[in-house]
């Protein structure tokens, strides 16, 4: 008999959006996580975001679970490596420990450029140390002056002598920034004006004039860092994708990951549910329990039916891209905007059927509350989102009217 699952909605497999290797690894890795959540929970909070992020991505990668980054590897129970399952897999982690989920988000969002641009030469150098979980990854992308507006990077590349490039400049807020091995990173090569000259480069972590400017300490502790490049030397073959490449590159990556951003916004947001109904149930009050109230009963409700509205267009968007929709990007924005506004909505009102209860520091609902908050900025705020889905509600009229 198969044991129910801990993280994620059953009913929600059982929609045609998912296949049946879908099911058998939701089943397989929710029972692997479900066998460590607490121990990951606990080395969290002992051991603080830099060694806990390369012990979560060492752990995945030797039981197999980063396999589908690398074409070659042999896949723990012969997975998918599509986008439904990574973001049945995002779900499952962030509702066991987010930085688990954090581990797996990253390793795969640095292994990416690679599995769809890299050359054979790169690919195989660099990604079965992903996979296995050896080497950590980082994409860097963002700088203090430029965020969702890719455009605008400003991080130099020249050709030196040799017909390699010299970086200089600097890159912020970089996941995985104090621990990666290898950086994915997108610089300005001025073929062209805005976009038309970005070009991405591995730069691996020891390369002289690449150094860690500063960890960044965020509201929820995970590896950030701010990146300085000074005459930082990398060899031609280093470019991934061809020269001039880079913003295509950079919006094909951020375009597939905002929707599993919008699963792991789910898994957080039903793990407040779990928490609140549980206490709801348990704890007196107007001698009854606080379910037998009407408005806490509301909330819940509430609850129910956002997580249920997320998990659908989540499912979706990664459908979508996964059968090759040409509109993908639209739901994958649309999964994104709708998941991670919801979930900051639902988390806070767990807080507050939890009560003071909710606020005690480290407490599952205090630590959801910061977690939570960051998933509407990243791989494009919450504003970009609606940006992108309003332009592609124009692209439908001028069609309509043609």
């Amino acid at each position: 008999m198969t044991p129910p699952l801990r993280h994620l909605d059953p009913d929600l497999l059982q929609l045609p959006f998912y296949d049946e290797p879908h099911r058998r690894l939701a089943h397989a890795f929710d029972a692997w996580c479900a066998e460590r959540a607490d121990r990951w929970n606990a080395d969290a909070l002992a051991s603080g975001p830099d060694k806990t992020g390369v012990r979560l991505t060492r752990e995945l990668g030797a039981d197999g679970w980063l396999a589908f980054l690398d074409p070659d590897a042999v896949r723990t129970g012969g997975h998918p490596g599509d986008l439904r399952a990574l973001c049945l897999m995002r779900e499952t982690l962030a509702h066991a420990e987010d930085l688990a989920d954090f581990a797996l988000s990253i390793q795969a969002l640095s292994a990416t450029p690679l599995l769809r641009y890299g050359s054979e030469e790169q690919r195989r150098k660099h990604l079965p140390g992903l996979a296995d979980g050896s080497r950590i990854g980082a994409f860097a992308i963002s700088e203090e002056g430029a965020g969702s507006d890719v455009a605008a990077l400003t991080l130099a590349a020249h050709r030196d002598s040799d017909g390699g490039y010299v970086l200089d400049g600097g890159k912020a807020w970089i996941a995985n920034g104090t621990i990666a091995d290898l950086y994915t990173v997108v610089a300005r090569t001025g073929e062209g004006p805005g976009p038309l000259g970005l070009t991405a480069f591995l730069v691996p972590a020891d390369t002289p004039g690449l150094r860690v400017r500063e960890s960044i300490d965020a509201i929820a502790p995970r590896s950030f860092a701010h990146l300085a490049f000074e005459d930082c030397r990398v060899p031609a073959d280093s470019v991934v994708g061809r020269p001039g490449g880079g913003f295509v590159i950079a919006m094909d990556l951020l375009e597939r990951f905002r929707m599993t951003v919008g699963a792991a916004a789910l898994g957080f947001a039903r793990r407040a549910t779990d928490t609140a109904l549980a206490r709801a149930r348990s704890r007196p009050a107007y001698g009854g329990k606080l379910l037998d109230l009407q408005l806490v009963k509301a909330s819940l409700a509430d609850m129910e039916v956002r997580l249920n509205a997320g998990s659908l267009l989540v499912a979706r968007a990664a459908w979508e891209a996964d059968r090759g929709s040409r509109n993908f990007a639209k739901h994958s924005s649309i999964a994104k905007l709708y998941a991670t506004e919801t979930a900051q909505e639902t988390i806070d009102a767990a807080v507050q059927v939890m009560g003071a209860a909710g606020l005690v520091k480290d407490s599952v609902t205090e630590r959801l509350y910061r977690q939570i908050r960051s998933l509407r900025m990243y791989e494009g705020t919450s504003e970009v989102q609606r940006l992108t889905i309003a332009g592609a509600l124009d692209t439908r009229r001028a069609n309509l009217v043609g």
